[in-house]
């Protein structure tokens, strides 16, 4: 500290006691990776978002917001009569985001998707559930297409038994059948499509009643689902709508809508033949904040994580570096948790919060600890999405705490489009990525598989990474697995290099869809490339 005097002495002298603390807590302070700004107007504030295999980005806001700053093309209009704000709105509240160029093409949307919930099924279509008002129990579809077609949203004309305004979807294991959980008023589960005609809901008592809206729901490599609410958690058994295992609570306050904590599926691996399912639940509003409309309680740092598949199962508890409300957890192909988005005080809804957390936090769930992430400088609050993209980066995008578009004000409707950039994607890690140079463009279960790319040279371990394509609303990825595959040991071919990957055993693990497969060399991922896994 030679030539530091006086208050600058002190400063560093604290400076260097914080870090030395955090360090003690199992917490890296790393300002690492980069952002960048891919559109700065999409049109809408992306309330809802999803990944398809053509690489396109599908986002969805309400339709009662009155005009948004895109209009449907061909002077297009919509009329619904139920409308509660434009009976005729010439505004489009869905659009097709291209994150390699930044294109946006506007979606037709007709009935209100205000907090409602989705999922692709096997096939690529993006199945798309409830809402408020009109749209509280209508089913909409997208069959995706390239950044140069003509796909549109399609209402099928089927309905949810009950209605679906905040509830969670999950893909069971056929692929082509999602079970729809919770919502505003419904305390149950139903399918979709229904398993015989006439089928109805199935009651869970713990769905019901405050902060356990967006339930958690997670299937399971024994088949059955692991639904999540407040503080609480069960695992049901799909088939006979019983009710196999209660879970011990997790320690602290709810979790679940207004609180927006997050949650996210841990990796499974070929290690224990994919048989361990670990849960992780992290941050959320105080106790009592949303019920006392104290928009200032500082937010909870805490994190649970629980092997839902163990015989003693039970949460360990850890915290964050940064406390976090609002915040979206997404699983990275290096095998981190990037926590992203929210605020570090208040809870969910309109001006219900603030001060954003602008720096991401990142998880090794292998050695327990966190690193602290290069910053933004744009606030991500109520309303906002986070998507990992098949390149390796994260998109963001959305914010809006007021009930219409307001651009003026704290924090107002956010039109940007941003990538946050791991630090795997730094340029000093461009010579060494590998590029993945031949793969089976479908795989069946079980199946042993070569994949080629080339690489530079590097020292380190090989592994095949398999990543779903979740739809993520209100701090919450739908449907987020990551399988890490048993792969060989690198063998010279040509320019390049082969492995051989095992596929997953069975549909409990990685149900029949697209899926973004990553070569991952010493943590360095590969661009991903789009598989179909099929049964």
């Amino acid at each position: 500290m030679a030539g530091v005097t006086g208050v600058a002495a002190m400063s560093v002298l604290v400076m260097v006691m914080v870090v030395q603390m955090v360090a003690m807590m199992g917490v890296t302070v790393e300002a690492q990776g980069s952002w960048a700004v891919l559109q700065k107007n999409a049109g809408i504030a992306s309330m809802h978002s999803a990944v398809s295999h053509f690489d396109q980005v599908i986002m969805l806001d309400r339709t009662n917001i009155g005009p948004s700053a895109i209009k449907l093309p061909g002077g297009r209009c919509r009329k619904q009569p139920l409308e509660r704000v434009s009976k005729t709105d010439c505004y489009a509240h869905s659009v097709m985001f291209n994150p390699n160029g930044g294109g946006v093409r506007p979606l037709y949307i007709f009935t209100d998707t205000w907090c409602s919930s989705g999922q692709f099924f096997d096939n690529g279509v993006l199945v798309q559930t409830g809402g408020d008002f009109e749209g509280n129990k209508v089913i909409r579809t997208l069959a995706p297409c390239g950044a140069g077609g003509n796909c549109d949203w399609v209402e099928t004309g089927a309905r949810t038994t009950t209605g679906r305004w905040y509830a969670s979807n999950a893909l069971l294991p056929s692929g082509t059948r999602q079970i729809i959980v919770g919502g505003r008023d419904g305390p149950n589960y139903e399918f979709y499509p229904k398993r015989f005609a006439g089928e109805g809901s199935f009651y869970v008592p713990m769905l019901g009643g405050q902060d356990t809206l967006y339930p958690y729901v997670i299937l399971l490599p024994n088949g059955n689902v692991f639904f999540f609410a407040g503080r609480k958690s069960v695992q049901i058994n799909w088939n006979n709508q019983k009710t196999v295992r209660t879970y011990p609570d997790i320690p602290g306050p709810n979790r679940n809508y207004p609180s927006a904590g997050s949650s996210t599926l841990l990796p499974l691996t070929w290690q224990n033949n994919f048989g361990q399912a670990e849960v992780m639940v992290c941050g959320g509003a105080a106790g009592g904040a949303a019920k006392a409309n104290n928009v200032n309680a500082p937010a909870v740092a805490s994190c649970g994580r629980m092997v839902m598949t163990a015989a003693n199962a039970g949460w360990a508890m850890s915290n964050m570096p940064i406390r976090r409300t609002m915040g979206d957890m997404i699983n990275t192909p290096d095998g981190q948790v990037v926590i992203i988005n929210g605020a570090q005080n208040g809870f969910q809804g309109w001006g219900k919060a603030n001060n954003p957390a602008l720096n991401p936090v990142s998880y090794n769930p292998g050695n327990g600890r966190y690193a602290v992430l290069a910053k933004t400088n744009i606030p991500r609050l109520y309303h906002s999405t986070a998507n990992l993209l098949s390149d390796g980066r994260i998109l963001v995008a959305g914010s809006n705490t007021h009930q219409f578009y307001t651009y003026t004000g704290a924090f107002p409707t956010e039109l940007r489009v941003e990538a946050y950039s791991p630090a795997y994607l730094g340029a000093g890690n461009n010579n060494v990525r590998p590029g993945i140079q031949g793969y089976p463009r479908a795989i069946k279960y079980n199946q042993v598989f070569a994949v080629t790319f080339g690489i530079g040279a590097r020292a380190g371990g090989v592994e095949c990474v398999m990543n779903s394509a979740p739809y993520s609303t209100h701090s919450y990825s739908q449907g987020q697995r990551q399988a890490r595959l048993k792969t060989s040991v690198p063998v010279k071919v040509g320019g390049g290099w082969s492995v051989q990957c095992t596929a997953v055993p069975s549909a409990n693990v990685l149900p029949p869809s697209y899926y973004m497969f990553f070569v991952v060399q010493n943590g360095i991922p590969s661009r991903g490339v789009w598989v179909k896994q099929n049964n």
